[in-house]
C-alpha cells in the first residue's frame, strides 16, 4: 500500500495557507458605518420619503464646446449617421434616443477631463451601460476632444480605434467596457462605493435602457445601492418605449422609488429639465431619472421603427437623412 502521508513540505504549506485565511484584515479606517439588516439586533434600513425636497448641488463642467447648441447637436447626429453608413453596422435609432441625454450631463453637469495626468477620483465618471448606443457617446467625446473626430470615419474597422461596443481599454474617455446589457449599472455601483472609500465627492452617472431594465442584475444593483445610501450615484433609463411589443414596464418611477431610491421623471430630449434633474443630489439615497425619449429621434424613418433598430443605411437613405438634419 502507499504511503498516504503528507510530505512535510506540503503540510506547511498547507498550514500556512490556512493561517493565511483564518484572520481575515480589518476592514478601512473610512467604513464606519456597520452593514445594517446583516447583524443581530440591528434595524432593517430605512430610506428617506421619496416626496422629501431634494439638496440640489451646483457642479461646474469643465471647460467644453457647447453640446446641446442645435448646431452641434445636429452635427453629431450627421456623424452617427455617415459613421454607422460607412461601417455597414450600427445601432442608429438607439445612439439618437440617447444623444440629449449625453450631451446635458457632458455640457452642462459633470466634471470631466479630456487629458491624462488627473487623479482617478478627481472627476466625474459617466457609464454607458447600453453600449450599443455607443455612436452617441463617440460623438459627444470626439466633440470633446477625447480623440480625433476623424475615428468616427472608421467605425467598426478592423484597425479602428471605435468598435461597436465602448472599450474602455482603447478608447480614451469611455469609463467601462459594456454592451452585456445589465452590466454597466454594477460596474457604476462600484465605482461610487469607490469614491466614498476615496473620500471623493465627485459623482458616478449611468445610462441604461429601458430593455435593459429587464435584466435582474439592475435590480441587484439598485437594492444595493439603496442599502448603501449611495447619494452619488446617479442612474438614468432612457425610456424610449423599445420593449413594449415584448413587455410592457408600467410605471419606472414607481419601481425605482419601491428599490428605496428617489426618483423623478423628465422628456428625454428637453435639456433644461435634464440639466434640473442631474444636478440634484439626495441626502444618504440614489437617485434615478426616468427620461421619456423617442428612439430615432430626429429622423423620420427611425422614429418609433423598429426595422431600424440595427440597420445601416444606404447610399440613398444616408443622402436623404443627411437633408434632414441640416
Amino acid at each position: 500500500m502507499e504511503d498516504c502521508t503528507f510530505p512535510l513540505a506540503a503540510t506547511n504549506l498547507l498550514e500556512a495557507a490556512v493561517s493565511t485565511v483564518s484572520a481575515p484584515p480589518e476592514r478601512p479606517a473610512v467604513l464606519t458605518r456597520p452593514i445594517r439588516g446583516n447583524e443581530i439586533n440591528q434595524p432593517r434600513p430605512t430610506f428617506p420619503s421619496c416626496t422629501s425636497i431634494p439638496t440640489v448641488t451646483t457642479i461646474h463642467p469643465s471647460p467644453a464646446a457647447d453640446l446641446v447648441h442645435r448646431d452641434t447637436l445636429q452635427s453629431m447626429k450627421r456623424s452617427i449617421v455617415r459613421a454607422a453608413s460607412r461601417a455597414g453596422e450600427g445601432h442608429v435609432p438607439s445612439a439618437l434616443s440617447i444623444l440629449d441625454i449625453l450631451s446635458v450631463p457632458y455640457g452642462k453637469v459633470m466634471q470631466h477631463h479630456a487629458f491624462a495626468g488627473q487623479s482617478p477620483a478627481d472627476r466625474d465618471r459617466f457609464v454607458l451601460s447600453k453600449g450599443h448606443g455607443s455612436l452617441a457617446l463617440y460623438a459627444v467625446l470626439a466633440e470633446l476632444s477625447y480623440f480625433p473626430a476623424a475615428e468616427l470615419d472608421r467605425f467598426c474597422a478592423y484597425d479602428g480605434l471605435l468598435g461597436g461596443h465602448p472599450d474602455s481599454n482603447k478608447v480614451p474617455g469611455v469609463e467601462a467596457s459594456t454592451g452585456s446589457l445589465g452590466h454597466g449599472l454594477p460596474m457604476a455601483l462600484g465605482m461610487a462605493l469607490a469614491y466614498r472609500i476615496q473620500q471623493s465627492q465627485h459623482r458616478i452617472f449611468c445610462l441604461i435602457g429601458d430593455g435593459e431594465a429587464n435584466e435582474g442584475s439592475i435590480w441587484e444593483a439598485a437594492l444595493l445601492g439603496a442599502h448603501h445610501q449611495l447619494s452619488q450615484l446617479c442612474c438614468i433609463v432612457d425610456f424610449n418605449h423599445s420593449t413594449d411589443r415584448a413587455m410592457s414596464l408600467g410605471s419606472l418611477t414607481d419601481k425605482w422609488r419601491a428599490f428605496g431610491w428617489y426618483a423623478t421623471e423628465v422628456d428625454g430630449h428637453d435639456h433644461s429639465a435634464l440639466e434640473q434633474a442631474l444636478r440634484t443630489t439626495v441626502v444618504n439615497q440614489p437617485m434615478a431619472v426616468i427620461a421619456h425619449t423617442t428612439k430615432g429621434k430626429g429622423v423620420a424613418c427611425m422614429e418609433g421603427n423598429p426595422a431600424w433598430h440595427h440597420r445601416a443605411p444606404n447610399a440613398a437613405e444616408l443622402e436623404k437623412i443627411l437633408e434632414e438634419l441640416q
